[in-house]
């Protein structure tokens, strides 16, 4: 961050400071033409704070998001700011701002449609973050956000999960999967975890009860379930939802359901951030309850290169930002 011009004390700094961001502009070219730019520090609008990012998350197919390229209203939004996983410190308040100070370690989720976290700073929604306790790293923080309220949202919203059923998490060693194993399992309920081969230790290791290898097992030989965690839709949502029991559930966070159960219910989400989860969900970091998935750790200056890697990296990437 650097001053673009001299002002006077009376300025609010983001009318003259930049940072430094990454920006998308086309999404043909997905992460490939992602670029690292300076840009003017946003500014909190009413009910917003700005927070200064410690440390960022990002979901890779955020590119294929209308969200990512178009606003509220349809308008082409670019060049856009990805990510929308934060933790980080507030700096300033919005008009009407209540809820939050100056100089709080917070974490939390932004609005799809405005610009997001891979930045030095970013303006957000008050009612969309949560108090970030002090002896929790901003890395676990941004980890925290899309793949635990997904799941958490997914079990017990729209899913009704209760303890002794039975629940297929597909991609269990992945950064949703494994929230849904361990969140599952901590209700009680009994967890048929799903993926490729080199996942089965790490599926078993956030506490699923058995592994489905879908490249060379037959999902059909679980039998029936009361709920199904759908992360890959095709083939293979077709396949679960004819493994749901009567009056059961499937959930799907990829799109539109294509297949749903003969005699159960299928409902598909967009995760929304909730403070009162989050805060929740944070506490059961702390005491020991869940576990973070990370995977790749990498900065700003080196995030498009992450994100460009061929090679396949197990759990959620994070980007530090402020050190």
């Amino acid at each position: 961050t650097h001053i673009s011009w001299v002002a006077g004390d009376n300025v609010p700094r983001s009318w003259w400071w930049t940072m430094k961001a990454i920006i998308v502009t086309d999404q043909a070219a997905g992460t490939a033409r992602m670029k690292l730019v300076e840009r003017a520090e946003p500014r909190a609008a009413i009910n917003d704070v700005v927070v200064q990012v410690h440390a960022s998350g990002f979901v890779g197919t955020e590119l294929g998001w209308p969200s990512t390229w178009a606003g509220r209203l349809g308008r082409d939004r670019t060049p856009s700011i990805p990510g929308h996983e934060l933790a980080g410190v507030v700096t300033a308040l919005g008009y009407g701002t209540t809820g939050l100070s100056v100089g709080q370690r917070v974490f939390g989720l932004t609005v799809w449609t405005r610009d997001g976290t891979l930045a030095e700073y970013g303006a957000v929604e008050a009612r969309n973050l949560a108090s970030l306790p002090g002896d929790v790293d901003f890395t676990v923080g941004a980890t925290l956000p899309i793949s635990a309220l997904t799941a958490w949202q997914g079990l017990f919203e729209h899913g009704r999960l209760q303890a002794g059923q039975r629940v297929i998490a597909h991609g269990a060693a992945g950064a949703v999967g494994s929230m849904v194993t361990q969140l599952a399992r901590q209700l009680g309920a009994y967890v048929i975890g799903t993926g490729r081969a080199a996942d089965r230790q790490r599926g078993l290791d956030f506490g699923a009860n058995e592994f489905v290898d879908l490249d060379n097992e037959a999902l059909e030989d679980v039998g029936q379930v009361d709920l199904v965690f759908d992360l890959i839709g095709g083939d293979i949502g077709k396949r679960s939802a004819r493994l749901v029991r009567a009056g059961g559930t499937l959930v799907s966070i990829v799109g539109p359901v294509e297949a749903r159960p003969a005699d159960g219910l299928a409902v598909d989400f967009v995760v929304e951030s909730d403070r009162a989860q989050l805060s929740e969900i944070v506490q059961r970091v702390r005491d020991g309850r869940l576990r973070t998935n990370i995977g790749t750790v990498s900065t700003l200056d080196d995030a498009v290169a992450a994100f460009n890697s061929t090679e396949r990296r197990p759990g959620k990437t994070i980007i530090r930002v402020a050190v």
